[in-house]
């Protein structure tokens, strides 16, 4: 029975880590592509081939 209850725990854990992961994720690529979209005057892209 402790084994079942360590099992589900930990499945527990690591469905909220996994969520917590892909929100991380998705908030970084929502970051970058906002971030691309922004054209400042005067400024650069540094990764725009010069």
């Amino acid at each position: 029975m402790m084994i079942i209850m360590l099992a589900a725990a930990m499945t527990l854990a690591m469905l909220v880590a996994t969520a917590f992961s892909l929100h991380q994720e998705a908030h970084r690529l929502r970051t970058k592509v906002q971030t691309a979209r922004l054209q400042l005057p005067g400024w650069r892209n540094p990764r725009a081939p010069r």
